[in-house]
């Protein structure tokens, strides 16, 4: 569900994450108070509002507490353009790996996708009215207004002027200025009844759709991709757009000649336009797993190499003008949030440049027994009611008393504490272990209700978690 940040107030957008993030409140409050500036930053007069820089936030927490969850929930509460990223992914300039800039320019990306979705949505009306028509003129070839009511043979039939391909959709210009016959626009309106009662949905037609065919490109050694960046879905037309017949039903062909209407209404020079400006005035960067690049003081080998990557990054995160194929984007107003889970550095590693422009630091706190059975049971997401949705389409009832999931809470602290920590990811863990029996044999016991109480928690569970060897590999 996308929101509209414009409207809520930070509390609000707490409230919204509280339906599936249990705890944490103070990474909550602060990535609220983020996203809420960065509305209230559009309403400030020009000379105001490129005097205020986004407060990056880095979140510091163990793995499985509910960073990336954070991350993932934002992306899909926000209206802006947002990406997650993962650090570990780019090296310094001349090393194996992805270019920094390449973040700047898969936000783009992001952000065109949405623009046009945005703008194809308010013109789909008119895309569903024309693509209509096209299935008119393939199921009727010659009614079509304005064409002639005479014979035509094939999909590119002429009469007096040339007919457009079967498949592509005419613009209102009259091939010949003679009218249809009376019995010809009644047979199309008849036709058009029928198409639209879901009458002929199952009939065959033949439509021509694009054909994907690029040319091979030779990528010379030492050039990034992303250093050519080269828009490949565009080559095509060097040497011509391909298209193929594909014969398909009414129904599909219906969802081609849309989407193909609502390419040819959106103004992609617009769609530009507009992705650049949400990009640089409203953008989002999760920048993950940040503490993999923090170096300690012996600065040799692959130290090296990850407080190269920080002095990469640094640009962008100060602001600077990074090169895409919608052309050049400013990040000076983009905000980044990073977060690590910092357990072999601290944020004190970084270089301090980059310290210096995440002013806002959270931590993020490990989760207790309590956390564990809000997490099973409070999220519209919760675990134990994802496992009785997926239990009830195969007529499999499942019950869970409070003892049972307290049993199943105590498990995941028990063994987290005992062996690598990695918070609620445990109970995934233990909840695949638990009803493995039931999930396997839902096809035998359709029908019935299985109660899981305490004892039957210990009973599936307990060998495991006493043989602190056995649970090491397993929980």
């Amino acid at each position: 569900m996308k929101i509209d940040l414009d409207k809520l107030t930070p509390r609000q957008i707490v409230e919204e994450l509280d339906k599936y993030i249990v705890g944490q409140e103070k990474a909550k409050k602060a990535v609220a108070i983020a996203l809420r500036n960065r509305t209230r930053r559009q309403k400030l007069s020009e000379d105001m509002k490129d005097e205020v820089a986004p407060k990056n936030i880095i979140m510091i927490g163990p793995t499985g507490v509910g960073k990336t969850e954070i991350a993932r929930r934002l992306s899909r509460l926000s209206g802006a353009p947002f990406i997650k990223v993962e650090a570990t992914k780019y090296t310094e300039v001349g090393y194996v790996g992805r270019d920094v800039e390449s973040m700047i320019r898969d936000l783009m990306s992001m952000a065109v996708s949405m623009v046009k979705t945005d703008l194809q949505e308010k013109v789909r009306e008119e895309a569903e009215r024309r693509a209509e028509d096209a299935l008119l003129d393939l199921l009727l070839p010659g009614s079509s207004p304005g064409t002639g009511s005479g014979p035509q043979t094939g999909s590119g039939a002429q009469t007096g002027k040339q007919v457009a391909k079967v498949g592509s959709v005419r613009d209102a210009v009259p091939v010949t200025q003679r009218t249809v016959s009376r019995s010809g626009i009644s047979t199309r309106e008849k036709l058009r009844q029928k198409l639209r009662a879901g009458e002929l949905d199952d009939k065959t037609v033949e439509v021509h759709v694009n054909r994907g065919m690029f040319p091979a490109i030779e990528i010379f050694s030492g050039v990034s991709f992303e250093e050519m960046d080269v828009n490949i879905g565009n080559l095509g037309s060097i040497f011509g757009a391909k298209k193929k017949r594909k014969k398909t039903t009414v129904t599909r062909a219906r969802e081609i000649l849309t989407a193909e209407e609502m390419d040819k209404l959106v103004d992609m020079d617009r769609v530009t336009e507009l992705s650049i400006e949400r990009v640089e005035q409203m953008g989002i960067i999760f920048l993950d797993e940040i503490d993999k690049i923090a170096s300690k003081e012996n600065r040799s080998g692959v130290d090296v190499s990850r407080e190269g990557v920080q002095r990469d990054i640094l640009p962008i995160v100060e602001g600077c003008k990074v090169n895409t194929k919608y052309g050049m984007v400013d990040t000076s107003h983009i905000l980044f949030i990073a977060a690590g889970a910092f357990h072999m550095s601290k944020p004190s590693d970084l270089i301090p440049e980059l310290q210096g422009r995440f002013p806002l630091r959270v931590e993020l706190g490990a989760l207790t027994s309590e956390d564990f059975i809000k997490i099973l049971t409070q999220p519209r997401n919760a675990l134990i009611k994802q496992y009785i949705e997926l239990l009830k389409t195969e007529g499999v009832e499942l019950e869970f008393t409070d003892d049972a999931i307290r049993c199943i809470s105590e498990i995941a602290t028990e063994v987290n504490s005992r062996t690598e920590n990695i918070g609620a990811r445990r109970l995934h863990t233990i909840m695949e272990l638990l009803l493995e029996d039931v999930s396997f044999n839902a096809d035998e016991i359709k029908g019935q209700t299985i109660k899981i109480t305490r004892d039957y928690v210990e009973d599936r569970l307990s060998d495991i978690v006493e043989d602190h060897d056995l649970s090491r590999f397993i929980l």
